[in-house]
């Protein structure tokens, strides 16, 4: 069922549970991603990202995404994450996305918050939700993890929300994204001082390759939605590179790939605590 990010994450928030955002680029991580969700009866939002576009086309895989989440049995949001312009964001809701996020956390302040504004009034009047970002949640090839000048103030996520709209906001805690190099350490007080000032569901963001630790104290801590792509791409490319006899092999490097990052979903989902939460 196509729903759009408030019908699952304040749920989520309420009851005090995480749920899964895992992008993907072809229809075998989407194949997998539902999959997952329906063995688990756990609903997910599966998306794709701006930056991924050079490897999985807006209008290719969006339709296929919004498809396979109408014929459901679970409650799927289907969110494009990490637009970067305001048209981009409303080709997406014209595709059919039920949620957008808006990134403008690389730009000015009053910038970041007039195109989420923009982007918030449109997207409200599709029927969609929006998720923004105040701080910035970086790379870690460049080590932004370590970068305590990119964490988001408590101050500043109370302003953020009430000038913009939002329906989920994105936060920096010391997360980044990309393979990490070495172990982060996540600010949790920060995390407790932003969920104290706020009211609306908290975005992780970076979470391939936390420990099921951090992942554990940050949805204690407030955090509601976990954005995963490296971790489930690593299971799927970890399959690829075994050999496969020449007969067939195709079919089952599919369904290979397929399983193991189907795997990966359902042991994230159980990790967040959505697993069985699925209401229509």
């Amino acid at each position: 069922m196509l729903v759009n990010m408030n019908s699952i994450l304040k749920d989520a928030q309420k009851n005090k549970y995480g749920v899964g955002l895992f992008n993907v680029i072809d229809t075998d991580g989407l194949q997998a991603a539902v999959a997952a969700a329906e063995e688990l009866c756990s609903p997910i939002i599966i998306g794709t990202a701006e930056v991924l576009l050079p490897y999985g086309d807006l209008h290719i895989i969006g339709p296929g995404m919004v498809e396979m989440a109408k014929r459901a049995s679970v409650p799927i949001a289907i969110h494009y994450d990490h637009g970067l312009t305001y048209q981009r964001c409303v080709e997406a809701l014209r595709l059919g996305f039920s949620s957008v996020m808006y990134d403008g956390s690389a730009l000015g302040h009053e910038e970041n918050l007039a195109g989420t504004r923009d982007v918030v009034k449109i997207a409200h009047e599709f029927g969609a939700t929006v998720e923004g970002e105040i701080g910035h949640v970086g790379n870690t090839d460049v080590g932004d993890e370590q970068n305590e000048d990119l964490y988001t103030k408590p101050e500043d996520a109370v302003e953020f929300i009430e000038k913009t709209g939002v329906d989920a906001l994105a936060i920096s805690i010391g997360t980044a994204h990309g393979p990490y190099t070495k172990a982060p350490k996540l600010d949790f007080d920060r995390l407790e001082e932003i969920r104290s000032a706020t009211d609306v569901p908290l975005v992780l963001h970076g979470g391939s390759g936390l420990s099921d630790e951090d992942f554990r104290k940050s949805i204690a801590g407030g955090i509601t939605k976990v954005n995963i792509f490296t971790d489930i791409c690593s299971a799927g490319l970890f399959e690829s590179m075994k050999e496969y006899p020449y007969k067939d092999g195709y079919l089952l490097l599919h369904d290979a790939k397929v399983n193991a990052m189907k795997e990966e979903v359902k042991r994230k989902l159980t990790l967040f605590g959505s697993a069985a939460r699925a209401t229509l």
